[in-house]
């Protein structure tokens, strides 16, 4: 099956590749999402021809759109976050791949876009990193992290989903996410909210991010690495960082998190650590925290940890938050021994140094 789908992609030699010398200065610090590698898979969609067609790797290249094209008037766009990490035997491995083409098709339900078929979802992200493998940044902890995308490009001007869409899929070496490498970050607690119900807010659509742009800008500017939202109704519950599900970890053994419940994002990372939690004995509760419960908990020291997840930033300690009405810290501000621990089990299994058996892990070769 893998082979009769790996025929279908189209190859176009790139003209042009970067020089192996730029390429080794390039990745031997890329930070993360400035660096880009050379080539990119494109698949196109026409509802009038019977859906997607013509699938190609080529040159990573500007793309050319109608200024109608409906995604830029209506928004319809949704991405995805994975990595390539690099095995012991210098192989290369996705991580719950087959997760991410799930959650890419449960965003395109709720943006009124078409479905990719899965094994064509990881076969385009196979062929990027098959193609691209020498870009794998060689700092220590690199990953190739690579970016799916689909958006409209129907030249239309009507309020309705688009009949034709592009799906694109790019890679990025990189490096450290925070710029500080801080082994504990500082989050603001925004007054905006990022999702409400029966919104867009468990789909990974740009506009979600688009929304977080102004209270990011705003943590980052009082000196703090990221921001929390609170629920839109309430204002009460905590909910998600701009870009990171959390974790709560009690004295007592047990573990919170928020439930989902269509206003935060079903991370992959996130459904990762429940498996893992529960694997070491705790008790893990998916269930609503307030944010004047997280405030009481730390300062009474039943909150002995605070963690933040998702693909970029792998596992982070919360160290320290901040609001309106007022600052506290969690535990002594640094990493905790069950986030330190968390962190270690999943890199482990990602990077093969620790027996995956979960069936998560997928050698690329």
């Amino acid at each position: 099956m893998a082979d009769a789908l790996a025929s279908q992609f189209a190859h176009h030699p790139h003209p042009a590749p970067t020089s192996a010398a730029l390429r080794d200065a390039a990745i031997a610090d890329p930070g993360f999402g400035k660096v880009f590698s050379d080539h990119m898979v494109s698949i196109e969609y026409d509802a009038d021809k019977g859906g997607w067609h013509s699938p190609q790797v080529g040159p990573r290249t500007p793309i050319m759109l109608d200024p109608a094209a409906s995604v830029l008037h209506y928004s319809q766009e949704i991405f995805e976050g994975m990595k390539a990490y690099k095995q012991a035997d210098d192989t290369l491995a996705l991580f719950r791949p087959t997760a991410n083409a799930a959650r890419f098709n449960a965003s395109a339900t709720r943006m009124a876009m078409p479905h990719l078929p899965e094994d064509m979802f990881v076969e385009a992200v196979r062929q990027l990193v098959h193609i691209d493998r020498d870009w794998f940044p060689t700092v220590e902890g690199g990953s190739l992290y690579l970016r799916p995308f689909m958006f409209a490009t129907e030249a239309f001007l009507g309020v309705r989903p688009a009949t034709q869409y592009k799906f694109l899929v790019i890679a990025s070496p990189a490096g450290n996410y925070f710029k500080s490498g801080a082994p504990a970050v500082s989050i603001w607690i925004s007054d905006y909210s990022r999702a409400a119900p029966g919104g867009t807010g468990a789909a990974k659509t740009g506009g979600n991010y688009a929304a977080s742009l102004v209270p990011t800008a705003e943590a980052f500017a009082k000196g703090h690495d990221q921001v929390l939202f609170l629920d839109a109704v309430e204002h009460k519950w905590v909910e998600e960082l701009g870009g990171m599900n959390l974790f709560f970890v009690f004295d007592d053994g047990t573990m919170i998190t928020p439930p989902l419940t269509g206003t935060i994002l079903p991370g992959i990372t996130r459904d990762s650590l429940l498996h893992l939690a529960r694997e070491e004995g705790l008790t893990v509760r998916e269930e609503p925290y307030s944010i004047d419960q997280w405030r009481s908990d730390a300062a009474s020291g039943r909150l002995v940890e605070t963690m933040a997840c998702g693909t970029a930033a792998v596992v982070t300690a919360v160290g320290h938050v901040a609001g309106p009405d007022g600052d506290f810290t969690i535990g002594s501000g640094g990493p905790g021994q069950l986030t330190m621990k968390l962190r270690e089990q999943l890199v482990g299994i990602q990077r093969g140094a620790i027996p995956d058996t979960h069936g998560w892990v997928m050698n690329l070769g």
